[in-house]
């Protein structure tokens, strides 16, 4: 049987860490996930994360060549190849991530944010192929955001550009994990609606099933099944994350003019309960000129695989 080409794409988070084989055409091979237990050392993670991906490289179905490796994860710096200050992750200001993986792999390796790889994986493998003018909003825990423009991905002079999470709604707002007030991934995000569900409910009094959860226990698939079956509270949590998303979306659209805006990650698994309120939102506080030239999208990367076709089209990308 012929060899086929294969890239290793990892997707470092907080919590979770996955990977998996990527073809040149977007198949994913063996999709695994791990616990990243974020308290022991980078060293010590990456050894872990190297045993278990060679335990599943051997069970691949084919005959492989790998071409690369891939990485996405928080705060990851493309040209130094570090990962720096990641609030989720206790690996000290600055971690040379590549270093590390090349100990165990001598073949390419390239790494960005997740966001950025989202964004280089919707132009290889998703709804942006063709494009030159995009960009990608993640949605998770938190909310990053990967900017293309004229079929590039931007940086910045600091390499950290489109951190659009960490623009402020409200300076005198809601703690950030970041150290700063009123982010915007505080209000639109996994978290944030969470955090607005429980604001309306200390707030109002409207019956709803959410009363019955508790903090701990609440989370944003909960609310959007309530939102489905048309409960007010979650409803009114998800028009106000709409709302918000929609505004600062007008925003990041009069600095770039994209073709097109597209949501990826958890949250925006909300369907058309996110997705069609805050275009009317975008809308609604676009500037005139922009009006009618940019559409909202859902990601075309499948949900869950998403993070792990992105990091593997860093390398892709560059062959």
């Amino acid at each position: 049987m012929r060899e086929k080409d294969l890239v290793l794409g990892i997707d470092v988070g907080g919590t979770k860490t996955s990977f998996g084989f990527v073809d040149r055409e977007g198949a994913i091979f063996n999709a695994t996930p791990i616990p990243t237990q974020a308290d022991e050392s980078a060293q010590a993670f990456v050894s872990r994360l190297h045993r278990r991906i060679e335990e599943i490289r051997v069970s691949l179905p084919c005959p492989h060549r790998l071409r690369g490796v891939g990485i996405g994860a928080p705060n990851a710096h493309h040209d130094r190849g570090t990962i720096e200050k990641a609030v989720n992750l206790n690996w000290g200001d600055t971690v040379d991530f590549v270093g590390l993986i090349r100990q165990y792999y001598d073949l390419p390796v390239s790494i960005t944010n997740d966001a950025n790889a989202a964004a280089i994986g919707e132009m290889l493998f998703g709804s942006a192929r063709g494009m030159k003018h995009f960009l990608v909003i993640t949605l998770g825990t938190g909310l990053g955001s990967g900017i293309v423009t004229d079929g590039r991905l931007l940086t910045g002079a600091s390499g950290f550009a489109g951190e659009l999470g960490h623009t402020v709604v409200d300076p005198g707002g809601r703690e950030c994990g970041c150290g700063k007030r009123g982010c915007l991934e505080t209000y639109v995000s996994a978290t944030g609606l969470r955090r607005t569900a429980l604001e309306l409910l200390a707030s109002r009094c409207d019956p709803s099933p959410l009363r019955g959860v508790s903090y701990q226990d609440m989370t944003s698939k909960q609310i959007f099944d309530m939102a489905r079956e048309g409960d007010i509270i979650a409803l009114e949590a998800f028009d106000r994350t709409a709302r918000i998303l929609g505004m600062k979306l007008a925003d990041a659209v009069a600095h770039l003019s994209p073709e097109v805006v597209f949501l990826a990650g958890g949250l925006a698994a909300a369907g058309d309960i996110l997705l069609v309120p805050t275009e009317q939102y975008m809308n609604d506080f676009l500037f005139r000129v922009y009006q009618g030239t940019v559409k909202l999208m859902p990601s075309g990367l499948e949900a869950g695989t998403s993070a792990i076709l992105g990091a593997a089209a860093l390398i892709w990308s560059e062959r």
